[in-house]
C-alpha cells in the first residue's frame, strides 16, 4: 500500500462546468511529502476501506468535523498588490482625484524594498487565509520590488502571476511616479520576465511573469508595441484593463479611433494568455475580438459596483464562448474575501436582469420634480473617471 503524508477523510465541492456543482461526499484525499493531492479515493473504491483502517488514529489521519468542507483553492485574476496598504479606506473623492490623491503617491513608495515586503507578505499571507491559491497581480513600475512580489509567493505556497507595472508617458503619468522613458520600460520589463522564470525553477506551485501595461492612457504607443513584441517572444501572459468605464473607453477612441480591444489586439496584447480586466464597455464586435483570440475576462463586481458605472453581461459573454474569472480589484474592491466577491457578482446580475428604477409612481414622480432621473442601467450613466 502506497504511503502518504496525511490523509483526509470528508466531503469536497468542485464544479464540472459553469453550472454544474460536483460533490464528492465521504472521500478520501490522499496527500504526498510534497503537500499535493496525490490521489482521490471514492468510498465504493476497492482501496477504500483498507486504506481506511490502515490511517484511522494515527496523527497523519484528518476527519472532517460536521460542517467542514473541502473547497478547491481560489483565483483571483485582478490585484493591484501595492494598493493592499489604502485597502477599504480613502473612497470619499472620485477616482481621478483619488489616484492622484492617494494611489499613485502610495504606489511610488515600493521603490522602498523594506516598505514593500512588509506590504506584500501581509498581503500575500491575507489572500492565502481567505482561500486564495493563485492571484493574477498588478505590482509597480519598480522592477526590484515587483521580483519581491513574486519571490514572496514562492515563499508562502502561493501560485503568483506577478507583472511589473508598465506606465511610460510623460503627459499622462505623475513625474513622481513612472517609467523613466520608452527604452527602460521595456528593458526592465524583459529583465522581469528572465528573472522570474529563473525563480520559476524553484517554485513547485509554480510563478510566472507577466506582461503588464497599465493601461492604454498610461503607454505610449511605442511601449505598447514593444510589449506585445515581448509577450510574443517568450510566450508571456498579458494583463491590462479594457473599457472599464466611459473615461477610459472615450479616451482611447479619441487617441486611436478605435475601442480598447481592437487597439489592443493591434499592440499584440489580446492572445490566448491575456486577461483583461473590468470590460464592461464592451460592444458585440470587442466581444466576438475576445472570443476569437481566446483573451479572458477579470469580472471585479465589487469594484465595479464602486467605480465603472456599469455592470458587466456576464452571462451574455459566456454565450459567446469569453472565459471568465473572478477579481478583487484590491483596492478598488475593499475586500480580500473571493467569496465577498462571488456574491456581489450575483447581486449585481440580478440588478442588470431586472434594473434599478424605482418601482413606486409616486416616488418616481417625486424624484422627476427635483430633476433627477432614474437610474436604470440602459438610460442614465454617471460620468467618472477611470480607475486603474
Amino acid at each position: 500500500m502506497e504511503q502518504y503524508m496525511q490523509l483526509f477523510q470528508g466531503t469536497a465541492f468542485s464544479s464540472t462546468s459553469a453550472k454544474e456543482v460536483q460533490i464528492l461526499k465521504d472521500y478520501l484525499f490522499a496527500i504526498n511529502a510534497e503537500g499535493v493531492i496525490k490521489k482521490v479515493i471514492a468510498p465504493e473504491d476497492a482501496e477504500y476501506q483498507p486504506l481506511l483502517e490502515a490511517y484511522q488514529g494515527k496523527s497523519n489521519f484528518r476527519r472532517l468535523a460536521e460542517g467542514q468542507y473541502l473547497l478547491p483553492g481560489f483565483i483571483d485574476l485582478h490585484v493591484h498588490a501595492p494598493q493592499w496598504a489604502q485597502s477599504g479606506t480613502a473612497l470619499d473623492i472620485p477616482l481621478y482625484d483619488w489616484l492622484n490623491t492617494y494611489t499613485f503617491p502610495l504606489e511610488s513608495k515600493f521603490a522602498d524594498l523594506d516598505f514593500a515586503e512588509k506590504v506584500y507578505e501581509d498581503l500575500v499571507s491575507t489572500l492565502l487565509a481567505n482561500g486564495t491559491t493563485t492571484v493574477l497581480y498588478f505590482a509597480t513600475v519598480h522592477k526590484e520590488a515587483s521580483l519581491l512580489l513574486a519571490e514572496l509567493c514562492v515563499k508562502k505556497g502561493q501560485r503568483g502571476l506577478v507583472g511589473k507595472v508598465v506606465m511610460d508617458d510623460p503627459a499622462q503619468n505623475p513625474e513622481y511616479y513612472r517609467d523613466a522613458d520608452t527604452h527602460s520600460a521595456l528593458a526592465d520589463t524583459e529583465d522581469f520576465i528572465l528573472a522570474v522564470r529563473e525563480l520559476a525553477k524553484t517554485a513547485k506551485q509554480g510563478v510566472y511573469p507577466v506582461v503588464t501595461p497599465r493601461f492604454i492612457p498610461s503607454c505610449t504607443d511605442e511601449a505598447l508595441r514593444g510589449l506585445g513584441k515581448l509577450a510574443d517572444k517568450y510566450d508571456a501572459y498579458v494583463q491590462s484593463h479594457c473599457s472599464e468605464s466611459d473615461w477610459a473607453h472615450g479616451y482611447v477612441r479619441d487617441r486611436l479611433d478605435k475601442n480598447d480591444a481592437f487597439a489592443l489586439r493591434d499592440f499584440g496584447l489580446l492572445r490566448e494568455k491575456s486577461v483583461m480586466a473590468h470590460c464592461n464597455f464592451l460592444d458585440e464586435p470587442d466581444a466576438d475580438l475576445f472570443a476569437e483570440t481566446g483573451t479572458a475576462i477579470a469580472h471585479c463586481p465589487i469594484s465595479n459596483a464602486y467605480f465603472a458605472n456599469s455592470v458587466i453581461p456576464v452571462a451574455h459573454f459566456h454565450g459567446k464562448g469569453i472565459d471568465i474569472g473572478l477579481g478583487t480589484d484590491i483596492s478598488g474592491g475593499f475586500s480580500p474575501s473571493l467569496f465577498d466577491n462571488i456574491r456581489q457578482a450575483v447581486i449585481s446580475s440580478r440588478m442588470l436582469e431586472d434594473g434599478v428604477d424605482l418601482p413606486s409612481p409616486h416616488i418616481s414622480a417625486v424624484f422627476r420634480s427635483r430633476g433627477l432621473r432614474s437610474m436604470k442601467r440602459s438610460t442614465w450613466r454617471q460620468p467618472e473617471a477611470v480607475r486603474v
